[in-house]
């Protein structure tokens, strides 16, 4: 073969090799903006379906049950030992600022009451407190009259007693602040008022642990629970200066008698101070007149935890 042919043929192959190469880099090029747009679609479309779920199948990491005939139905399910509860995205269940009758044990009644009791007029607008879903739209003559139960994203079940009219339906999706009733005084009621009561996974917890009506704002941003029993039945968190004494059947929520030997920090409840601009945790503990550690452990922080202005801290 002609030496000359060959390189003349050895050059357009490497020429063409040249040119392809480029090509495929230009289409590379050409085509990662479109592959980075698509995986940001691809996200999106990830995270709406992620809200989707959780807005369908709210707490499915505490609850596997959606059970539409009883409001208490959890005597079997697991009690975390601890769980934080996020109050943040809050409304007042209710403009009302005055409560009635407190969460505790009724000693004229024998039994506990398992919620708040808070002044409203028949026709009062009553509002969902948190984002959900309807688990319960029903009515019972001898208790809650005509109630509403709603499952939140966060953990919670609210449960909304005496209303004269419900405005949802079991199974629809509420946001917070939505009108899912009004005020009334059915079922076992003396007068006009909101039955309002908080839960995670069946055990209550005192509404005025989070709820600041006097206020209208909540208590603080998130709040721990803790499983205060070691049985299937009758565990449950309450204010940390109560002890609770088991209850007897599953069914059955346990009394409220008073601590023993109870820690100064368990004793610290129903005080609440909220930060001002500037405020650290050891010149609130300063203004307060007590110790850092006490607030820490009251509000489970640390020495260096930034508060930040408007924040809720127990003392």
């Amino acid at each position: 073969m002609d030496f000359s042919i060959f390189n003349r043929v050895a050059f357009a192959t490497a020429l063409f090799a040249s040119f392809a190469s480029a090509s495929a880099q230009d289409l590379l090029a050409k085509q990662a903006p479109i592959d980075r747009k698509q995986k940001a679609v691809d996200s999106l479309a990830i995270t709406k379906l992620t809200v989707k779920e959780s807005f369908e199948n709210p707490a499915t990491d505490l609850y596997t049950t959606w059970n539409t005939k009883s409001v208490h139905c959890y005597s079997n399910s697991d009690i975390p030992e601890t769980y934080r509860i996020d109050l943040r995205g809050f409304a007042m269940p209710t403009s009302s600022r005055k409560v009635t009758s407190n969460y505790g044990y009724r000693a004229s009644f024998r039994r506990m009451h398992k919620g708040i009791d808070i002044k409203v007029y028949v026709g009062d607008t009553i509002n969902a407190a948190f984002d959900g879903k309807v688990r319960m739209v029903s009515y019972e003559g001898k208790g809650y009259g005509k109630f509403v139960v709603i499952r939140h994203n966060n953990g919670l079940e609210t449960v909304y007693g005496h209303m004269s009219k419900q405005l949802v339906t079991e199974g629809q999706i509420v946001k917070a602040g939505q009108p899912i009733g009004l005020g009334g005084n059915t079922g076992r009621s003396t007068g006009s008022h909101l039955h309002f009561e908080t839960r995670l996974v069946g055990q209550s917890i005192d509404p005025a642990l989070l709820f600041d009506f006097a206020n209208q704002d909540i208590k603080c941003d998130y709040y721990v629970f803790h499983r205060s029993g070691k049985g299937r039945a009758g565990t449950k968190t309450l204010a940390s200066n109560t002890a609770v004494k088991p209850a007897t059947t599953a069914d059955e929520e346990p009394d409220v008698v008073p601590a023993k030997n109870m820690k100064v920090e368990e004793a610290l409840t129903g005080k609440y101070h909220k930060v001002a601009p500037g405020e650290t945790v050891a010149s609130i503990a300063r203004k307060l007149d007590i110790s850092v550690d006490l607030l820490c452990n009251a509000n489970h922080i640390s020495r260096s935890t930034r508060v930040r202005p408007g924040q809720i801290l127990r003392y």
